[in-house]
């Protein structure tokens, strides 16, 4: 070491600080990840409306049927066509049926199939996509393949043949909807499943032995639930409108069950005399699926990374 001394310097004009630099804050406070997305969800007016018309709908299609002074299913022909009252609070149809209990009824089955269908391919789509984005290779080029075959059907052609050879019923049109309706799930799924199965911690869970099983259901698909969920809830408004349709077409729901879809066919001659008998249920089921979209829109948003503030 060179002596100071020459330069007229010496040890004792030096001493050590104690200065520290300060130490690094965080910005905010550390959120979990869910606890934001709710957070971000529930500043979405338009999404919570959506969530709120939802929640009443349900309500009402649990207790509907039981308020109502009338059932939905008992034809009463001295009170045919009779327009809103205070004994018949949404009027009645062309047989007399009390609509505001037949409305509630047609709810009820129009969530049942369409929460049903839309559980239906989360499973379906979440184990076959799953497979196909972890395994890769030959194995995922052959089972795309079969999806892609399934896909290129009609998919209204598929739900047609299932209920002219099976007894139309509700249950029938919720296997017809599931048919081909998880191909997207799946899809969606694979693409997330291929994007994390070579991060950093899945090697690391791979290294420490975790099996492809564990490794699929443990580590991967909890990391895609947020494109899994915005893809759930745009599913049931689809099999919403598609049970209303075939209804709609006499082939949902029969007589004297009560389906959104079969109550605007049994109106569909005398709109013009009496329109309150297609405005409810055309109506409702507007508004479902409009509450759904802003709902999925609304959870879309918020799970998406690039919109945090």
């Amino acid at each position: 070491m060179k002596d100071t001394r020459a330069n007229g310097l010496t040890k004792e004009m030096f001493r050590k600080l104690s200065f520290r630099p300060p130490a690094e804050t965080l910005a905010g406070e550390s959120v979990p990840v869910w606890r934001d997305v709710l957070r971000r969800l529930a500043s979405s007016k338009l999404a919570m409306s959506g969530v709120v018309f939802l929640v009443l709908l349900a309500i009402m299609a649990i207790v509907g049927p039981l308020v109502s002074p009338h059932d939905y299913y008992t034809n009463n022909l001295d009170h045919t066509n009779e327009p809103p009252s205070s004994e018949y609070w949404f009027g009645t149809d062309s047989l007399g049926r009390d609509l505001f209990s037949r409305i509630w009824m047609g709810a009820r089955i129009s969530l049942t199939v369409g929460l049903a269908a839309a559980m239906i391919d989360l499973v379906i789509g979440i184990v076959y996509g799953g497979i196909m984005g972890y395994v890769g290779g030959r194995t995922d080029e052959a089972m795309n393949k079969i999806s892609e075959i399934l896909y290129s059907i009609p998919y209204l052609l598929v739900v047609i043949l299932l209920l002219v050879v099976l007894e139309p019923s509700m249950w029938t049109i919720i296997l017809a909807l599931s048919v081909t309706g998880w191909i997207n799930m799946s899809w969606i799924v694979r693409g997330q499943i291929m994007q994390l199965k070579n991060q950093e911690y899945v090697l690391a869970a791979r290294s420490m032995g975790a099996g492809g099983a564990r490794m699929l259901f443990k580590h991967l698909i909890p990391n895609t639930l947020g494109p899994i969920i915005v893809t759930l809830t745009l599913t049931v408004p689809s099999a919403i409108f598609s049970e209303a349709f075939l209804s709609f077409l006499g082939l949902g729901v029969q007589s004297p069950a009560a389906s959104w879809g079969t109550m605007i066919n049994d109106s569909l001659t005398s709109f013009t005399l009496y329109p309150w008998q297609m405005a409810f249920p055309a109506v409702l089921i507007s508004l479902t699926m409009l509450a759904f979209n802003v709902f999925g829109d609304g959870l879309r948003d918020a799970f998406d990374p690039k919109l945090k503030k």
